[in-house]
């Protein structure tokens, strides 16, 4: 029977006891696009046998795991101190969620494992679980475009079973807002309020399967923040992008994305350093790009926060 891929529903769920299925429901699904479903990663084992002819031997799926990508949109929560649809999947790539009554929704960096989540991932009919499921994400903000996150799991391998599509339960999900002077009306880098025209983050975290003896796990093992922001080019009386960037210089950033209360996303980083500098063109205009690098304060896991208000 043919598969159709629009027909893909994923649901998320955060786990209680790591891999085990936290069995996620309608409430749980992911308004995603984009979906790319890995159902088999991992080694091939050769066996390498000497015989009596020369000839390819079959090898041996060794340490095997799942992978899962997927894009959602950068929406608020509906109210202020309302959690987003896509706040267990911030959770699972290693952020913490502090929610204030009617106020906030904030995620920050842990270093610690942090939660894990399962994820369900039916393909028209065909369904992969991954348990113990532990990722990371990238940031989009691009003018006249919507806010996104790209997300990508790592899970424990689960052999996939027909079980029929279920009817998603969207209302976790609001709308993203367009990137525009009116919707954005903040944005500062180094102190300076720039006109940009591109603005990406990347989490950043080291994943690592490991298929051990009396253990198996998806773990976090590292991150580090690094993005890109494009300006048009300012004079260097203004912003002297070039000497901030060769001495290394650490100073904040601030965005604000969204202007009705429930609809605002803010994403401040304490410490960022700009580096390697280089020169564009947009519409005849001149783009200047800076790689950016986002560093913690001496308190830690600070470096990089989203705030949904």
């Amino acid at each position: 029977m043919t598969k159709f891929v629009r027909k893909t529903v994923i649901l998320s769920k955060i786990e209680t006891t790591y891999g085990t299925d936290s069995e996620p429901v309608a409430a749980n699904a992911v308004k995603a696009s984009n979906i790319d479903i890995r159902p088999l990663e991992g080694n091939e084992e050769s066996r390498d046998f000497q015989t009596a002819a020369l000839g390819a031997q079959p090898t041996i799926p060794v340490g095997v795991y799942q992978m899962v990508s997927f894009d959602v949109e950068l929406g608020g929560g509906g109210a202020a101190g309302t959690a987003p649809g896509y706040g267990p999947l911030l959770r699972a790539c290693g952020m913490a969620e502090t929610i204030t009554e009617d106020t906030s929704a904030v995620y920050e960096p842990v270093s610690d494992t942090g939660d894990s989540a399962t994820l369900y991932i039916n393909l028209d009919g065909n369904l992969h679980v991954l348990t113990g499921a532990r990722g990371t994400f990238d940031l989009r903000l691009n003018a006249s475009g919507l806010p996104k996150l790209s997300f990508s799991f790592t899970g424990l391998f689960v052999a996939p079973s027909a079980v029929a599509l279920p009817t998603p339960d969207f209302s976790a999900w609001q709308d993203a807002i367009p990137i525009s002077k009116t919707n954005t009306p903040t944005f500062s880098l180094h102190g300076y309020s720039g006109i940009s025209g591109e603005l990406q983050f990347s989490f950043g975290n080291q994943i690592v399967h490991e298929d051990l003896i009396n253990a198996e796990r998806v773990d976090r093992t590292d991150r580090a923040v690094t993005g890109r922001a494009v300006l048009d080019t300012p004079s260097v009386g203004d912003f002297d992008f070039v000497t901030k960037a060769r001495n290394a210089t650490l100073a904040a950033l601030q965005l604000i994305h969204g202007t009705t209360a429930g609809h605002i996303i803010q994403i401040d980083a304490p410490k960022v350093q700009l580096s390697k500098p280089t020169y564009g063109n947009r519409n005849s205009k001149s783009t200047v790009s800076l790689d950016l690098r986002c560093t913690p304060t001496d308190a830690g896991d600070d470096e990089f926060k989203l705030t949904v208000k």
